[in-house]
């Protein structure tokens, strides 16, 4: 680990800044690369000690000149992609989500090509919305990593397009990766995208503030933390090919979700509901293929990891660093 050198674009997501959270405090160095500037996720996660140790490069990742030079002024040798734009974001504006999902997925192919020698594969983000809707398969199917994909949005489609370019790029330069379908990943930082609202009525019960879940029935639950561990191992796994694979967790019902949240703050247990609506992705995914890859995943019990994000929440507004009210009513 002493020769490792960790780039992570996206780094100021969700994900993204777990994963920094966890080679800082490893005492990997790791380079941030991201369009964005303002590290407000990583400042929840790090002490400003911590924060400091972070190398921020700021790029546009469909600048491959500029990424280029990210990695060789900082001597990469892992490169984690977690860049992209969300299900609304594409939605709004289907060319900027392309230039961003594809073309910036396709730079980082053909970057880490061009560095074989020193950067042994691509670790990337893919996503659950390469599958149908529930009604699209069989009654109560498990998706399996090579379960048939039918993507139903821009961002989707984006996915897909980028696990055919993970493919071409081993069939034609021998450039391995490993990309990551992960589905709901709850936990601090997690304030973005369709599947985000569970993680807000976590902070909304941290502040005994009301809180109405925007969807509910049956998904896959990942907390950022686990996630964010999973990718980190997947780059330093022994591992050649181009694997498209499933993040597995647990897939409870919402009611369930809400009842973890209501053990952790039992004084908020009437003021967090929720939509009883199905999201329009599979109810449950099968992980063993990304387990058979790179070694067991840790995934943390349901309870334990919503009563950690409530408490961290509850740090987080005790030292100001969170307003709940503002924070909920920009979101809603």
């Amino acid at each position: 680990m002493a020769d490792e050198r960790f780039l992570i674009t996206g780094a100021l997501g969700c994900i993204g800044a777990w994963t920094v959270h966890n080679l800082v405090r490893e005492g990997v160095p790791v380079t941030v690369f991201d369009l964005a500037t303002k590290p407000r996720r990583l400042q929840l996660l790090l002490s400003d000690d911590e924060l400091a140790k972070v190398n921020f490069v700021a790029g546009d990742i469909a600048d491959l000149p500029a990424f280029e030079g990210a990695l060789d002024e900082n001597e990469i040798t892992h490169v984690i992609h977690l860049a992209g734009l969300q299900v609304p974001f594409c939605k709004a504006d289907p060319p900027l989500g392309a230039r961003v999902n594809v073309v910036g997925t396709a730079n980082v192919f053909e970057a880490v090509k061009r560095r074989q020698e020193r950067i042994g594969k691509v670790v990337y983000a893919s996503s659950v919305a390469v599958f149908g809707a529930p009604e699209d398969y069989e009654p109560g199917a498990v998706m399996h990593d090579d379960s048939t994909l039918m993507p139903h949005t821009h961002y989707g489609v984006y996915k897909q397009a980028n696990e055919g370019t993970a493919h071409v790029y081993w069939l034609d330069e021998g450039v391995s990766s490993i990309g990551f379908r992960p589905y709901v990943v709850y936990g601090v930082g997690r304030d973005q995208g369709i599947t985000s609202t569970p993680t807000t009525a976590m902070l909304a019960a941290a502040a005994n503030l009301p809180y109405h879940i925007s969807y509910g029935g049956r998904t896959v639950f990942q907390y950022a933390d686990d996630t964010a561990r999973a990718f980190i191992q997947a780059a330093r796994a022994n591992y050649a090919g181009a694997g498209a694979f499933n993040l597995g967790g647990f897939a409870p019902d919402m009611q369930d979700v809400k009842d973890a949240i209501d053990r952790a703050a039992p004084e908020a247990a009437d003021k967090i509901t929720f939509e009883d609506i199905q999201l329009p992705f599979p109810q449950e995914v099968d992980g063993s293929g990304l387990e058979a890859a790179i070694g067991t995943v840790a995934h943390k019990p349901l309870a334990e990891g919503v009563a950690e994000t409530v408490t961290l929440f509850r740090d987080l507004i005790a030292t100001g660093k969170i307003d709940a009210e503002a924070y909920i009513a920009e979101r809603s």
